[in-house]
């Protein structure tokens, strides 16, 4: 891995994806699509994949300009953060979707589980491979993790949610490790929906986190939040399921705190663990000044490990404006710029 300065930056994971490359009304219909969403695409099937990878030289290019220390791809061949990976598993039909209630109470077509889940093939390796090519910055790729998909699915199989959970946490398992064979620096598993289904989670969520991630033969960060702020407008302001990732052996633990306000003190249990903090609030548009970023990363420093601290964006950028993100990851890299300069 590259060397990174004290408080590296980074974005959590998505960027958004450019006008001629996806229709932004109907990605907004979807929000976001836990099946496929093949239908948002404007580019034809058989140009989409250069189509992607020009897309994706951009975000790349544009985290490089912003001056992030750690870069990702921005998911731009996504359609949504869960479904690229959940529907390229076997065991699932996709076509006869089942349902399951989101954050909202509102039923939404999820991938209905009909057989064993397994991982035919490496899914996002060649997208490490293409990110790994085109910057020499540390690099991070996220993916589902095993939780939030079992929640996000129907199980016409197990029978039993907590044994869907841990299928799901094998094919994960199996993935990091080919993604830090194809080049990751970081990996990173996306975990709203511990923090969306709490009771649940605190009967297996440790469980299967631990089983996907133990082992790993590298970084693991593990993104929690409220949901996409284009989604989920209001934002307690304590996580319900966070002391309990104290003794998983994830490396990095991924919060929000700019749109929620969130009390640094409640990072306290996890004094053992890095802390990636989310301060650009995405429920806007308008770009914060650096100082106004820097203010949101000094709340927390007594709270953390400054020397494990990563600064980030609290859930991803897909539904602002481009010129948006770009402005606020700018404002990223120069707040914790001051703030490096302070703490010398």
């Amino acid at each position: 891995m590259p060397s990174l300065p004290p408080l590296p930056t980074s974005i959590v994971g998505s960027l958004p994806q450019p006008e001629w490359l996806v229709d932004h009304e109907k990605l907004a219909g979807q929000f976001p699509p836990r099946v496929r969403a093949r239908e948002i695409w404007r580019v034809a099937p058989e140009q989409l994949a250069g189509a992607q990878d020009d897309a994706t030289l951009l975000a790349i290019r544009s985290q490089e300009d912003a001056g992030l220390d750690i870069v990702t791809d921005g998911e731009i061949r996504r359609e949504s953060y869960s479904n690229h990976f959940a529907t390229a598993l076997d065991g699932i039909d996709i076509d006869h979707p089942g349902s399951v209630l989101n954050r909202s109470g509102k039923s939404i077509p999820v991938p209905r589980v009909v057989g064993p889940v397994n991982r035919p093939r490496p899914i996002q390796a060649d997208d490490v491979r293409f990110l790994r090519a085109h910057t020499d910055r540390t690099v991070k790729i996220t993916v589902p993790g095993p939780f939030t998909m079992a929640q996000q699915s129907q199980d016409d199989h197990y029978g039993d949610d907590r044994e869907l959970a841990l299928a799901y946490a094998d094919v994960v398992r199996a993935e990091i490790a080919d993604l830090f064979a194809a080049g990751a620096d970081i990996v990173q598993i996306d975990e709203p929906w511990l923090q969306a289904r709490p009771e649940v989670a605190r009967r297996y969520g440790a469980e299967a986190v631990t089983r996907a991630v133990e082992g790993a033969p590298g970084p693991v960060h593990l993104h929690l939040c409220f949901g996409y702020a284009a989604m989920v407008s209001e934002r307690p302001e304590g996580y319900s399921f966070l002391p309990e990732l104290a003794d998983t052996p994830v490396d990095t633990v991924a919060v929000e705190t700019a749109q929620s306000h969130l009390d640094p003190a409640q990072l306290r249990p996890l004094r053992g663990k890095g802390i990636a903090l989310g301060v650009l609030d995405l429920s806007t548009p308008e770009v914060e000044t650096p100082q106004v970023v820097a203010d949101r990363i000094r709340r927390a420093l007594d709270d953390v490990d400054v020397e494990r601290l990563v600064l980030t964006s609290d859930c991803g950028l897909k539904y602002l404006p481009r010129e948006s993100a770009a402005g606020k990851m700018r404002s990223l890299a120069e707040a914790a710029a001051v703030v490096r300069a302070e703490l010398r």
